[in-house]
């Protein structure tokens, strides 16, 4: 079959990847309109279930993104000029531009044709297709195109926020909350190697306006969230260019769903077909797992494809169902800050920590131990056996770096 992924982000790349292993006989291209190197975004978190994937489907690429990765221990919520509160847990984190590096070399070795500075207009401009695989964002031309085959809805979120980088290196993922006279602020932050970190700044349009962040340029801006933050920061600076792309922007986040994600030979992928909050950090995720999906039900020949598009476009949309109420939860919950603020921040960070969903009273108790450093320590050890577990039986040749 001749395959064409339209979008070189991790969903399109990955499935060009993993359809070349499927049957080397494939005819598979990604086009993508973007300079190489050039990325939105500075980090991506992920966890172990995800590293199990990537090492089950494609052992090569899974290494080089193991390599480039870094891993966080716990989880830190700062409130004002309270004591910091802890949670527990661990992720790892990589940057952006890295593992689409990694992607694309790992593309290019399998003799996948990779184009970037290419502008899709025209879809007849790629000839004759016999899958043509949209992962080209959340701004998806192809999608908007065939919107109403597609069913496409977008529900924009409350809040104002930008998605920056920092030269602060933070050991855990970190949310930072400050009460300023406008309202609120707040930011997620964690490690994205190359001695910086991810930073989301997040607020209410009330704050935003309120601060004059709708009128300060790009710089100023920014030199304004310097100020706010300068405590949780330790001085470091914020920094708004993203590789290759410019400067970031204040945006409100959309929540995009499909009623259905396929049409004719056209299939959507990654954030083209979904979206999910970035407070629970599952888009490389979900948009892996759409390219794992469509590869297990690719056919050989075309004539077949019709059949197994139904069948991933169903799958996936079932799957996704519990992410996706999840996701809409977390994004209430910080559009109703002001109504969960809790002035004890071991308190507070609870309610952080189970906005998806109550849980377990066994859970609160094991957050209390939490707060006591000794008892912190043992939880981090018993974490780190299991990770150590977990890293041999997938096959890790080598340690991801710890900050």
């Amino acid at each position: 079959m001749r395959i064409v992924c339209v979008g070189g982000g991790p969903a399109g790349m990955y499935f060009a990847i993993l359809a070349k292993l499927r049957d080397p006989r494939h005819e598979v291209a990604v086009i993508e309109r973007n300079p190489a190197g050039a990325t939105h975004g500075w980090g991506v978190v992920f966890w172990d279930a995800l590293l199990d994937d990537l090492y089950r489907n494609d052992p090569v690429s899974a290494d080089e993104v193991r390599k480039a990765s870094v891993l966080y221990e716990g989880q830190e919520v700062r409130l004002r000029d309270d004591a910091t509160a802890h949670l527990g847990g661990y992720g790892f984190s990589v940057n952006r531009r890295s593992m689409l590096e990694v992607l694309t070399a790992r593309a290019r070795d399998l003799g996948i044709d990779v184009q970037f500075e290419r502008e899709v207009t025209d879809l007849s401009e790629l000839g004759d297709v016999d899958l043509l695989v949209a992962s080209d964002g959340v701004d998806s031309p192809i999608r908007e195109r065939y919107a109403e085959d597609f069913g496409t809805r977008v529900a924009v979120g409350r809040n104002k926020y930008i998605w920056l980088g920092t030269t602060k290196v933070f050991d855990a993922f970190t949310f930072a909350f400050e009460e300023t006279a406008a309202g609120w602020i707040w930011f997620h932050a964690y490690p994205s190697a190359s001695g910086n970190s991810t930073c989301i700044v997040e607020c209410a349009p009330q704050t935003w306006f309120a601060l004059g962040l709708d009128t300060l340029g790009g710089d100023e801006g920014v030199a304004r969230l310097e100020q706010i933050f300068a405590r949780p920061l330790s001085g470091h600076p914020l920094l708004n260019r993203a590789q290759g792309m410019g400067e970031a922007h204040w945006l409100s986040f959309r929540e995009i769903s499909n009623r259905r994600w396929y049409r004719g030979n056209i299939v959507l992928m990654g954030d083209a077909a979904h979206t999910t909050h970035f407070s629970i950090g599952s888009g490389t995720k979900l948009a892996i797992h759409d390219a794992i999906a469509l590869r297990e039900v690719l056919p050989s020949d075309a004539a077949d494809l019709p059949p197994r598009l139904r069948s991933y476009d169903e799958s996936r949309r079932v799957t996704l169902r519990a992410t996706q109420d999840a996701a809409h939860k977390s994004m209430t919950w910080f559009e109703n800050l002001d109504e969960n603020i809790e002035d004890d921040p071991v308190q507070f960070a609870y309610a952080l920590w189970k906005r998806r969903g109550n849980y377990p009273r066994w859970r609160y108790q094991l957050h209390l131990a939490t707060q006591i450093s000794a008892l912190r320590r043992i939880r981090r050890e018993v974490s780190s056996a299991r990770r150590s577990l977990l890293a041999h039986k997938r096959g890790e040749r080598g340690r991801v770096r710890a900050r």
